[in-house]
């Protein structure tokens, strides 16, 4: 039982799959909240837009 338990400590064939996972699910995450304060700012933008649009057409 050591013997298998301590070579599975060894084996290191997986383990680059799981790093580029890793990496893959940060950049999505880090996207997601990009995209969130992006989205923010244009509904601001677009919000202030027809504000002065319905301002200057009254």
């Amino acid at each position: 039982m050591k013997r298998f338990v301590n070579r599975l400590w060894q084996d290191e064939s997986g383990q680059d799959a799981t790093e580029y996972v890793l990496l893959v699910v940060l950049i999505a995450l880090a996207i997601t909240a990009g995209m969130t304060v992006l989205a923010t700012g244009i509904n601001g933008a677009f919000s202030n837009a027809a504000t002065s649009l319905n301002t200057a057409g009254s």
